[in-house]
């Protein structure tokens, strides 16, 4: 019979552990000495005690969730309960009792973070839906645009709430971004048909000007061509792709009319020589306005020149391209910057700019991975061939970053 402070082994080789309920039947031992029985059990008892001090690590140190330490304990408990090791197995039991108490402590812990963060992010998306909202009623399409498409980011980044309440506030939030983008779209829309408008105006007043231009009836003539062109003027521009061809027609019937009035008014030589010194005069005054700097001064100002200029009357026919082109270059840069202005508040067109910018991009970082990777492996021939597409990726990417900055961006 062999014994130590927490078993002993009796005569027949059964092994038992001495509890604070009395002694346990550990198990039976008939391979060798009882001391060798003791100190297999013991070893059993050590391992139990690693295991649990493993897992008082894990719980103490690594985010293991309260429902996976739990299982790993009663694991543990049950082999604790078995009696199948030597040694101090009430110590080991007070171990695994404080482990819960830790194991629900963390739950509780995490629970109410949860909890915290679920009311912080609550509040969070309540701001949000309050800034979309007032946002859906803005006329200041470009930043409207660009802040509604941060704050859905933003919201991306958030975590969900309980399914009832994130979908509530997310019909909000997602009623308010179709309310804007429903009212930016009738804006735009709006502003096609009136460039519409113009476009069939001005085909009428280009047809009547055609139609005036074999006229011979010089005074009404020419009093209906300026009205002609006042109607041209308060029509608004029409279609970019339109414009220039219909106002080439409109001022070519023009000219057809003013040089045949001129060769019959030859007489007026010397006063239309005097005309082209003025209207020379006029355009080296329009010119001084480029590079245009500030649009609105100088639409204003080229106004001022211009209505001074229609007051002068006509110049000699073979001079009147070159100072009428004069004239008209620095009118095309006006036209231009206004047109400029108004790309840079469609957010369709800037939405198209950055999702090539972005896509190109994206193009260029993924070539330039694999030009790295056919160094690393050696393939110089490889290598070569991604570089010379690379540049031709790279002098797009460099076009289209061109023109997003047209938009300011």
């Amino acid at each position: 019979m062999s014994s130590d402070p927490w078993g002993r082994v009796d005569e027949t080789g059964t092994v038992y552990v001495r509890t604070a309920d009395g002694e346990q039947v550990v198990g039976s031992w008939q391979a060798g000495s009882p001391e060798e029985a003791l100190a297999y059990f013991e070893r059993k008892y050590e391992g139990l005690v690693v295991e649990i001090g493993l897992l008082e690590k894990r719980v103490q140190t690594t985010d293991l969730s309260a429902k996976d330490a739990q299982t790993a304990i009663d694991h543990l408990r049950e082999q604790v309960d078995a009696h199948h090791a030597v040694g101090d197995l009430s110590a080991l039991r007070g171990r695994l009792d404080k482990l819960v108490e830790t194991v629900e402590a963390r739950r509780e812990e995490r629970k109410q973070q949860r909890a915290k963060q679920s009311d912080e992010a609550r509040h969070a998306k309540e701001d949000l839906v309050t800034e979309a909202e007032q946002l859906a009623q803005s006329d200041q399409w470009r930043a409207a645009g660009e802040r509604l498409r941060a704050l859905v980011d933003t919201w991306k980044g958030l975590p969900r709430l309980d399914r009832k309440s994130d979908d509530e506030l997310w019909h909000r939030f997602s009623h308010a971004r179709s309310a804007f983008s429903k009212r930016r779209k009738a804006h735009f829309a709006q502003l096609d048909a009136q460039r519409e408008d113009a476009r069939k105006t001005k085909e009428k007043l280009v047809a009547e000007a055609e139609a005036l231009s074999d006229s011979a009836d010089w005074g009404p003539t020419a009093a209906r061509y300026r009205e002609l062109m006042s109607e041209w003027k308060a029509a608004g521009r029409a279609q970019r792709e339109h414009e220039d061809d219909l106002w080439n027609r409109f001022r070519g019937a023009q000219d057809v009319f003013f040089a045949a009035r001129s060769s019959v008014f030859a007489e007026r030589d010397a006063e239309q020589s005097e005309n082209l010194k003025l209207k020379e005069e006029l355009a080296e005054e329009a010119e001084k306005l480029l590079p245009i700097t500030d649009l609105k001064s100088a639409r204003a100002a080229f106004r001022s020149i211009n209505e001074r200029w229609e007051a002068i009357g006509h110049v000699p026919r073979d001079a009147r391209p070159k100072v009428e082109g004069r004239m008209h270059t620095v009118d095309r840069a006006i036209q231009e910057a206004e047109e400029a202005e108004w790309r840079r508040t469609n957010p369709e067109a800037r939405a198209r700019a950055e999702g090539l910018t972005g896509q190109l991009q994206a193009a260029v970082d993924k070539l330039r991975g694999q030009i790295d990777q056919a160094r690393a492996q050696s393939n110089a021939s490889k290598a070569e061939k991604l570089e010379k597409e690379l540049e031709g990726r790279q002098a797009l990417l460099d076009q289209a970053l061109k023109g997003l900055h047209e938009f300011g961006g």
